[in-house]
């Protein structure tokens, strides 16, 4: 995978985290403080999973080498229609957390990142420098959480589930290339 494939996916992922970002820094107004401390977790969980997943992926790799396209594209476009129905999801309404909280922060990270984790499977079947994946899935999501926040700051009117879809979208792209590159079609 090229460094433009890389980025999409880390876009991708990161739009839960974006989307929560969105939702505290309008609820909270957290300081620069609160928000650099929020961006770094969801950035090292979000960029640690894939490598654990990847790991997990690559020991199966030999036992399925010849289908290992069909399940990246089965789990890529499972993660984008789960996070394509949260779009169209009615949530209740309910009262703010703290995000000063470290084991708030880790709760969140940890769900934040579960999809990452599942994409990091798909990293153990195909050709992935599985360091530089995880370095630009932090770094990306770092900014795309830290820009989340603070435009949640400065509005209380920004669609977060919006980054759900557009997540969701890419992941599928990102899922249907992997398996025409691997069927030829592209």
């Amino acid at each position: 995978m090229n460094f433009f494939e890389l980025f999409l996916i880390g876009l991708g992922l990161s739009m839960d985290c974006f989307a929560v970002a969105i939702s505290l820094g309008s609820c909270h107004r957290p300081g620069w403080k609160d928000i650099i401390r929020m961006s770094l977790f969801f950035g090292i969980f979000q960029g640690l999973m894939p490598v654990i997943g990847w790991m997990i992926g690559d020991s199966f790799k030999s036992l399925i080498q010849s289908v290992d396209h069909w399940i990246a594209f089965g789990i890529l476009g499972f993660i984008g229609l789960h996070m394509i129905s949260q779009f169209f999801t009615i949530r209740e309404k309910k009262k703010p957390i703290n995000i000063r909280k470290t084991s708030v922060l880790i709760s969140l990270s940890l769900a934040t990142s579960i999809d990452a984790l599942v994409t990091g499977i798909t990293f153990g079947f195909i050709q992935v420098n599985i360091l530089k994946a995880a370095v630009i899935i932090t770094i990306v999501t770092f900014i795309v959480s830290l820009t989340g926040a603070k435009m949640g700051e400065k509005s209380t009117f920004i669609p977060a589930k919006w980054a759900e879809l557009f997540g969701g979208i890419v992941l599928i792209c990102i899922g249907t290339k992997i398996l025409f590159d691997h069927l030829g079609i592209i």
